[in-house]
């Protein structure tokens, strides 16, 4: 029983102490974070390798090297650390708490509603394109709202309940290589004439699979308390009319919970994109909207908590009971 709790604990301690670490800092700027040496490294990969022929074949080299190779490195760190408890809950708590992104995606949506709370739309609009990938210098105050609740539900689920996920499955190791993963859909994922081959396999690929159960996860635990019959029936009806097989999920859930409008035409990389509809209330956004929201996002986080503590919790005791 003795080797049982130790396991637990030892999965424990990151798993809770990322969180309150997150809930406590956020994402300072001061602080040195290892998505930023991913983005560098990506950055680097993008310029020696994306260029002449073979660029969809370059892409899939370099998104296969970077995620083995941050599995590989985190697999040798945990080896490594293996007699060295303290330092390796540390270390792990830190890299947990690096992976999470759920107080900076708060705070930078309550920034963009704080912007518009005081009628400035040129400064909500800039405050919101730190955020967003769509052209944001024509928007009005519902579209920016509308833009901050659609980011709010899809950031929940790959910047928040994804790495959860992962980390559930396959600690520290598995939810680093994930955020490499993310962190190239976000760089070279988009669907331009520079990154459609080169970004391909690293988007529509590894992303979208990473992707597929932590979409769908986020918006049941979403609709799950209060039960929202609306939001069950949104996701039902729109989820799988999104240009994204992921995205659609947690969007769908949040229109269905407070019964308003996603989607739309908006402008990305100076290109015109009709989205699908998603709900059909085009109703004024409110700031109550917004404060509902950030609060379905903690909801929805301490939920997913809850799930992998039970679970871990049943599948380590009987683990131990077999053997």
């Amino acid at each position: 029983m003795s080797e049982f709790i130790a396991t637990y604990r030892d999965f424990l301690i990151p798993l809770i102490g990322g969180l309150v670490l997150d809930a406590a800092l956020g994402d300072p700027s001061w602080l040195p974070h290892p998505i930023r040496f991913f983005g560098k490294t990506i950055a680097f990969c993008d310029r020696q390798f994306n260029r002449g022929k073979y660029r969809k074949e370059k892409g899939i080299f370099v998104a296969l090297m970077l995620v083995f190779l941050i599995w590989g490195v985190l697999y040798i760190i945990q080896i490594l650390l293996k007699d060295f408890l303290v330092a390796k809950n540390i270390v792990n708590t830190l890299f947990f708490f690096y992976a999470i992104s759920n107080r900076s995606l708060i705070t930078e949506a309550l920034k963009v509603e704080r912007e518009v709370q005081k009628n400035d739309l040129l400064a909500s609009r800039k405050q919101l394109s730190w955020i967003v990938g769509r052209d944001t210098s024509r928007l009005t105050f519902h579209q920016i709202r509308t833009a901050t609740l659609e980011t709010l539900s899809e950031n929940l689920g790959d910047g928040v309940i994804a790495p959860m996920f992962f980390y559930a499955f396959g600690g520290i190791p598995l939810m680093m290589a994930y955020k490499m993963i993310n962190t190239m859909d976000s760089m070279i994922g988009y669907k331009n004439d520079c990154y459609r081959d080169f970004g391909w396999f690293a988007a529509r690929i590894l992303d979208d699979a990473a992707n597929h159960f932590p979409a769908r996860i986020t918006a049941l635990l979403m609709v799950l308390l209060p039960p929202s019959a609306r939001g069950f029936h949104f996701i039902r009806k729109y989820a799988r009319q999104h240009a994204s097989p992921n995205s659609g999920y947690p969007e769908s859930a949040l229109a269905g919970i407070i019964n308003c409008r996603f989607g739309g035409p908006n402008v990305y990389q100076e290109k015109l994109v009709k989205k699908p509809y998603i709900g059909e209330n085009d109703r004024e956004l409110t700031h109550d909207d917004i404060i509902k929201s950030c609060f379905i996002n903690v909801k929805t986080s301490f939920l997913m908590l809850l799930c992998i503590l039970i679970a871990h919790y049943i599948f380590h005791l009987s683990i131990h009971f077999i053997t």
